[in-house]
């Protein structure tokens, strides 16, 4: 319905480029932030608790949104890589009234757009412009900035803009600030949500018992027929989501085993893209159809090959810095591919062999480090690995590694000490409240988890018994029964 408004939203795009962009570099992070205000409040993953899918997507998108934000605040930048996002935004109700709530409390939309910009105010633009958002208070902004002389305006660019409330009246909007905190009050107790939603879980798991047994023999059958060492899936889908999924690859195991064999002994993975993972999975796009996947199982002895140079480049990487080990943690890296997380290998290694870095052969064994290409200077991760910029300054990087060396070893200490008390919290709480399974999502931490089940157990939670329990950052009953919890729930005011 959108479609006859594009050329004339990038017509205004274009005047505004054109009438700003001796200025474009000159508005600040905290202008940027504010400036995105309504795109965050039309965004915000508080508003998708009854969407899981959507907000996770959401969620993952304002990450690697604000690594690229951040990275265009740094100093010497040269031209960012492309980066693909995908927002589901809240439809706005066309028919509301000034001061009224201008989105929809259920309906929404994806959007996906590409971001390749090179300063703060043009990234801004586009990203309201591409969800079909105002841009009025960009220009009053950039009016404001700069009718100030310039030692003023440097001076004032990283203060804090606080907007009048005349514009949500102008636009439509609602205040952010008023609309998050109205969400925040109304997060509920563990117990009280669990009494309100408690037999709406049990009667969904109840009926997805049959499912489930399915899904398990489904699982089973074909891991043994195919002698696959594990079948997952990326996202949360539903238990018929992911039978129809295995029926599906039987049927094709069916009409091509010998080929559909080739991957014995790998871990196949039903995503979002067919491929090979950066740590040798088999990816299956769901969204592929048959003639796709078949292509990807015949190509596999390829991709063995590329995995096998892949682990010798680790290793040289790991011989030029001292032993250090090479590794990619699925939880906290992008998704990439086989071939995408050789080349990021390929660049870093090049670079250290022009550049050689005195290391004393095998003096970090022990230590561990990822690669990433979003950063720009090193970093030690509070679980004891290394963030290494593959475009690190050498002479940087050596001093960083060494100064960093016996914190990152402490750090990997106190990780392992950490995941035998969380693996210990999860077996009692399992026990203690008869639960069928206890899990957590992929990001939340061991720290949250340890204190979300030493909390968990010093409570009396009937409801619990015998369901399957998720530790979250917020409520939620699944589909299929799955209970959803914020890792950091209350039982008195919710946090804030």
């Amino acid at each position: 319905m959108f479609c006859h408004l594009r050329p004339v939203r990038r017509l205004c795009l274009e005047k505004i480029f054109s009438h700003w962009f001796l200025y474009s570099r000159a508005l600040s992070g905290a202008e940027a932030v504010n400036a995105l205000r309504p795109f965050y409040f039309a965004v915000h993953p508080d508003f998708f608790g009854q969407h899981p899918i959507e907000r996770e997507v959401n969620e993952n998108s304002l990450k690697r949104l604000s690594v690229y934000l951040e990275n265009l605040q740094k100093p010497g930048f040269k031209s960012l890589k492309p980066t693909q996002l995908t927002f589901y935004v809240r439809e706005r109700d066309q028919n509301s009234s000034d001061g009224q709530e201008p989105f929809s409390t259920c309906g929404f939309r994806a959007v996906k757009f590409t971001l390749h910009t090179r300063d703060l105010l043009s990234t801004v633009l586009y990203i309201l412009n591409s969800c079909s958002l105002s841009i009025e208070h960009i220009q009053s902004l950039n009016t404001n900035v700069h009718s100030q002389p310039l030692k003023e305006t440097k001076r004032m660019s990283d203060r804090p803009i606080k907007w009048d409330k005349s514009y949500y009246s102008f636009t439509g909007f609602r205040d952010p600030d008023e609309d998050l905190e109205q969400v925040s009050r109304m997060e509920t107790t563990l117990t009280s949500w669990l009494d309100n939603n408690g037999k709406s879980a049990v009667k969904k798991l109840k009926n997805s018992l049959p499912l489930r047994k399915e899904l398990d023999r489904l699982k089973d059958e074909l891991s043994h027929q195919l002698q696959l060492s594990d079948i997952r899936w990326q996202r949360s889908w539903g238990i018929a989501h992911r039978c129809s999924q295995l029926h599906s690859l039987g049927r094709l195991a069916q009409q091509n085993l010998e080929t559909l064999k080739k991957a014995k002994g790998c871990t196949i993975i039903f995503t979002d893209r067919s491929g090979m993972s950066a740590v040798g999975h088999v990816m299956l796009g769901t969204m592929d159809v048959h003639h796709h996947w078949m292509k990807l199982f015949e190509r596999l002895p390829s991709y063995f090959d590329l995995q096998r140079r892949l682990l010798l480049l680790e290793d040289q990487i790991s011989y030029l810095l001292g032993g250090i080990q090479v590794v990619y943690i699925e939880e906290l890296q992008p998704v990439l591919t086989l071939e995408e997380y050789y080349s990021l290998l390929d660049v870093f290694y090049n670079r250290l062999l022009k550049n050689r870095i005195p290391f004393h052969p095998r003096s970090l064994r022990g230590l561990q480090m990822i690669l990433n290409s979003d950063r720009y200077a090193p970093s030690l991760h509070e679980l004891g690995h290394f963030n290494i910029p593959i475009l690190c300054d050498p002479a940087n990087l050596q001093w960083f590694i060494l100064t960093k060396a016996q914190q990152a070893r402490e750090n990997i200490k106190k990780k392992e000490e950490l995941k035998v008390i969380e693996n210990e919290l999860i077996q009692a709480s399992t026990k203690k409240f008869s639960l069928e399974k206890l899990y957590k999502e992929p990001s939340i931490s061991s720290i949250q988890m340890v204190d979300c089940c030493k909390r968990l157990l010093e409570q009396s939670l009937p409801y619990l018994h015998g369901m399957h329990l998720c530790v979250s950052h917020f409520y939620s009953v699944m589909q299929d029964g799955d209970l959803c919890i914020p890792w950091n729930w209350k039982n008195g005011e919710a946090i804030k």
